[in-house]
């Protein structure tokens, strides 16, 4: 498990990821915005020299606030895993944030979750 904050501001963001059956869980608590965008994509795709991962499943329930930067973020990770035949799912968006994403038509593209579990099933 890895677990990374941002030095000037742990109270505004956190994420940890581990595996969990051949998909990597991505727990992220705070904001998620512009700041923090290499620290998150890192998370996703494998900032700790390994290889990139074919699945993600990304836990917004600590998540408080995205901006732009979020949706750019899942994006481009879906682009990354698409063309190796994975997926990336978003689990436990609360509202405003799961508001965002189908805004902007996110949720067409990559499947949102209401709970963990739900996004781990096959």
């Amino acid at each position: 498990m890895t677990h990374i904050e941002q030095a000037d501001r742990p109270d505004r963001f956190s994420v940890v990821h581990r595996m969990v059956g051949g998909v990597r869980v991505v727990t992220v608590q705070g904001e998620i915005d512009h700041d923090v965008k290499g620290l998150l994509s890192a998370a996703l795709l494998s900032g700790d020299g390994t290889a990139p991962p074919s699945r993600i499943v990304v836990d917004l329930g600590g998540v408080t606030f995205m901006d732009s930067s979020g949706i750019n973020i899942f994006v481009a990770a879906h682009q990354a895993v698409s063309g190796n035949e994975g997926w990336v799912r978003i689990a436990a968006a609360q509202k405003p944030v799961l508001h965002v994403l189908r805004l902007v038509g996110l949720d067409a593209i990559i499947a949102c979750h209401p709970t963990l579990e739900q996004a781990l099933e096959p």
